[in-house]
């Protein structure tokens, strides 16, 4: 059957779109005509004719429309940087670029005038011009009347402050005034010169608050309260030991409550860092080793000796020590270099340990009963003072007596300390009276004469302590209320204002001074450790 024949209506798609072969070649030979030159073969149907040019009225109205934008945008950045300072804009047109200028506009203005220094010229000129390159600042824009009102501090209602007023019209100071009384309290109390200290300088100073003997003047020593060493833990069991540790700021506090504390010296609030709680162990005396990484402690009834490891937060009980056939163990003293322990016993016997391995080494008798005893600065002699008035010297090594000699008016012995140089040796007696010796006197005589003789308490003397640089001794009775008392080192002369009136001091049993001399901490009967600086 014959194909259907198309109708003529409907022209074929392909045959509409793309001409045939015979009118291509027309087409090729007029163009090839008309422009003169030789026959061109026709380029392919693939390839597309490019866009006609866009019209001049439209190329004016896309360039019109640009500037205009520009402008815009320009009007914009200026009200927004309005406000901002030369130096400010000048920075963000060479980070981020400006239309109008280029870098080396932009680094001629940044940079400004330059400014000719001399050689011999100092930094002052150079700042002041430097300042003088800057824009004056500009005044705020809104005050607020309540601002310019000085806050006023309260003076009498509060007990720091109430000791810095002059008078009683001074119950209310502004802030700026009360600023510049503890500036004047602090450069008073430390003795500082103002006009030499930066205040740079003046913040960087701690500890060693106390100067040479040369600048510690006799009479009048100034220090004034501060917060109490367990304000954070308070009790009202006695207070047995106080003691700064050897290499930080830290104080330790215990007492009859069973617990040893550990306290951060601030001399504002000292808080707390820990508390090792003895069960039935009411503590006799606490110590820090000679490196300051154990705590040693012993109680009023037990023969038990405490060792807490602070590096490996370890308690450890020290039960029995071989050879050691003591039944209480109260009174002990640490070797200032960290090898020996020394154990006061019973029928005028003193033991010493080992400290690393706390094994008995030795021992040694005395003519009655051992009071107190102490050791040498170097940690080779050990002093012994026995309740018939006697002073024993042994020897660590050998543990040989040395030298005995008697406390000049002593009856009965009751404490005794060497000064850190190695220079004084002081013994209180029952009696209420201190002798203060040279320690070379004590190791060569038999009957050697005290430097003076401090008769400024009448009780019993039950604690001695010299402060680290040997220009201050503390001397205190626990028999009655406020019997301590400060000899000023070398003159041997008692401070006049300590104990200050007023104060609630009680009866002293511990004293201890910080590594420094900044502090002065003594521990009472009502559960307070009291601290100065």
């Amino acid at each position: 059957m014959p194909p259907e024949r198309r109708s003529p209506s409907k022209p074929n798609r392909r045959t509409r779109a793309r001409p045939d072969r015979k009118t291509q070649m027309r087409l090729g030979q007029k163009a090839s005509t008309g422009t003169g030159g030789p026959l061109r073969k026709a380029a392919p149907s693939s390839r597309r004719t490019p866009p006609a040019r866009p019209s001049a009225a439209a190329v004016s109205i896309t360039v019109a429309a640009a500037a205009e934008e520009r402008r815009l945008r320009q009007q914009n950045r200026l009200t927004l940087e309005e406000d901002k300072p030369a130096v400010e804009r000048c920075l963000e047109e060479l980070v981020f670029g400006d239309v109008e200028d280029d870098a080396d506009t932009l680094l001629r203005r940044l940079q400004g005038p330059r400014v000719h220094l001399h050689e011999d010229s100092d930094d002052s000129e150079v700042e002041n011009e430097a300042k003088d390159s800057f824009p004056p600042q500009k005044q705020p824009v809104w005050v607020d009347e309540e601002d310019e009102d000085e806050e006023m501090v309260d003076m009498v209602n509060n007990r720091f402050r109430k000791d810095m007023m002059k008078n009683a019209s001074e119950s209310k100071l502004t802030k700026e005034k009360l600023q510049k009384r503890l500036k004047e309290d602090f450069v008073d109390l430390f003795n500082l010169d103002e006009s030499e200290e930066d205040e740079d300088d003046l913040l960087h100073r701690t500890g060693n608050f106390i100067s040479t003997s040369a600048s510690l003047p006799r009479g009048i020593l100034k220090m004034k309260n501060c917060q109490h060493a367990n304000a954070e833990r308070p009790t009202t069991a006695r207070i047995s030991s106080v003691q700064f540790h050897p290499r930080a700021q830290v104080v330790m506090v215990a007492g009859l409550d069973n617990a040893v504390s550990l306290f951060q010296v601030d001399g504002r609030t000292n808080p707390k860092i820990q508390s090792i709680y003895l069960d039935k162990f009411p503590i006799f005396k606490a110590c820090f080793s000679a490196n300051g990484e154990e705590v040693l402690a012993t109680s009023i009834r037990s023969k038990v000796l405490y060792v807490y490891d602070m590096i490996a937060g370890k308690l450890i009980p020290v039960h029995q020590v071989r050879g050691l056939k003591e039944k209480i163990v109260r009174r002990f003293e640490v070797s200032p270099d960290g090898s020996f322990l020394l154990i006061n016993g019973v029928a005028g016997y003193s033991h010493l340990l080992s400290m690393k391995t706390k094994e008995l080494i030795g021992s040694m008798k005395v003519n009655g009963r051992v009071t107190a005893s102490t050791f040498s600065s170097d940690s080779k002699k050990i002093y012994a003072s026995s309740e018939d008035g006697e002073v024993y010297i042994w020897d660590v090594n050998s543990r040989k007596c040395l030298n005995r000699f008697v406390d000049e008016g002593s009856l009965r012995g009751l404490s005794i300390a060497i000064s850190r140089n190695g220079q004084y040796v002081a013994c209180g007696s029952n009696c209420g009276v201190v002798n203060i010796y040279n320690q070379d006197s004590c190791l060569q005589e038999t009957n050697p004469k005290p430097v003076k003789a401090i008769m400024n308490l009448v009780t019993g003397i039950t604690s001695l302590a010299f402060n680290p640089t040997t220009e201050i001794l503390a001397i205190a009775s626990e028999k009655l209320k406020e019997a301590v008392r400060l000899v000023h080192l070398p003159s041997c002369t008692v401070f006049s204002n300590f104990p200050v009136t007023k104060t609630n001091i009680s009866h002293v049993h511990t004293m201890d001074f910080s590594p420094r001399s900044g502090y002065f901490a003594l521990g009472n009967e009502k559960g307070k450790a009291l601290m100065y600086r």
